[in-house]
């Protein structure tokens, strides 16, 4: 199936600094599009994968689970940090959850993470019957652009397909069973207004990892697409921040480089 206009994977190589950039569930590239942008520009490598399943249709995700999601993530994880000497990995929604697992698997090769409205577990009581409900109705209402910006639009699905809402679940609990394996410098982003993923799923995971350098940052004027959203400038400046704190040196070495980068990937974001 052709990738829908915008949802297209970017690659963009930079300096001795990488980033992996995560989306979220029935999201896309698109979504994280105008933050890998930003941090491209400031002489990053960056990586912004599209997860299988997603970016097409919703039939194509009903085909795939969290160990597919999760393998391509790490897949390129494995890339960078074969390609540079420092790495960092950034989340939104479930690609915050993806970014938790690979941080406590991956240990050291992992610098520090930024989440911006992680997702940590799928809510009401319609989680619970996921198990039956989804062998009879196929789909519920999408949860894409959920934006308090006006015009600005995600590229997601309309529809959310169950079988992989209930893979979505057990990727939730899987990585909420592996929190106390995270140890890396951390940026939390989170919007009190979010109408897909409750403040309640960022408490916990604060509660629960061992990372002692956190810093949580509450996003007040967006929803949970914030990296679309007014608070977007804020979460790009913030993880820029943070990698220049933790790596000052390499950092100033690929900006002096930035000329000669070229980006790989098409499409622009839509909303930003």
């Amino acid at each position: 199936m052709p990738v829908l206009p915008g949802a297209e994977p970017y690659r963009h190589e930079g300096g001795e600094v990488g980033v992996l950039l995560c989306h979220g569930f029935t999201g896309s590239p698109q979504s994280l599009r105008p933050w890998a942008e930003y941090l491209a520009g400031r002489g990053l490598t960056v990586s912004l994968p599209l997860l299988p399943g997603h970016g097409t249709r919703w039939q194509d995700m009903q085909l795939t689970t969290w160990h597919d999601w999760y393998a391509e993530v790490d897949r390129e994880l494995r890339e960078l940090t074969a390609r540079c000497e420092r790495v960092f990995v950034m989340g939104l929604s479930m690609g915050g959850a993806l970014t938790l697992r690979l941080a406590a698997k991956h240990g050291d090769a992992i610098s520090g993470i930024v989440l911006v409205n992680p997702g940590n577990k799928v809510h009401g009581l319609a989680a619970y019957a996921l198990p039956v409900v989804r062998h009879f109705v196929p789909t519920t209402k999408g949860i894409a652009s959920d934006i308090a910006k006006a015009g600005a639009q995600e590229v997601g699905y309309d529809r959310v397909p169950l079988h992989a809402a209930h893979s979505l679940r057990r990727l939730f609990r899987t990585v909420d069973g592996e929190l106390p394996q995270v140890t890396q410098p951390m940026v939390l982003l989170h919007s009190p207004q979010d109408h897909v993923v409750p403040p309640v799923d960022s408490a916990r995971i604060l509660a629960r990892v061992s990372s002692t350098d956190v810093k949580e940052i509450l996003l007040e004027q967006s929803y949970h697409v914030a990296t679309l959203d007014h608070d977007m400038e804020r979460i790009f400046e913030e993880s820029w921040a943070f990698v220049t704190r933790l790596a000052p040196e390499l950092v100033a070495e690929g900006v002096g480089g930035v000329g000669g980068a070229e980006d790989t990937g098409k499409g622009s974001a839509s909303g930003g």
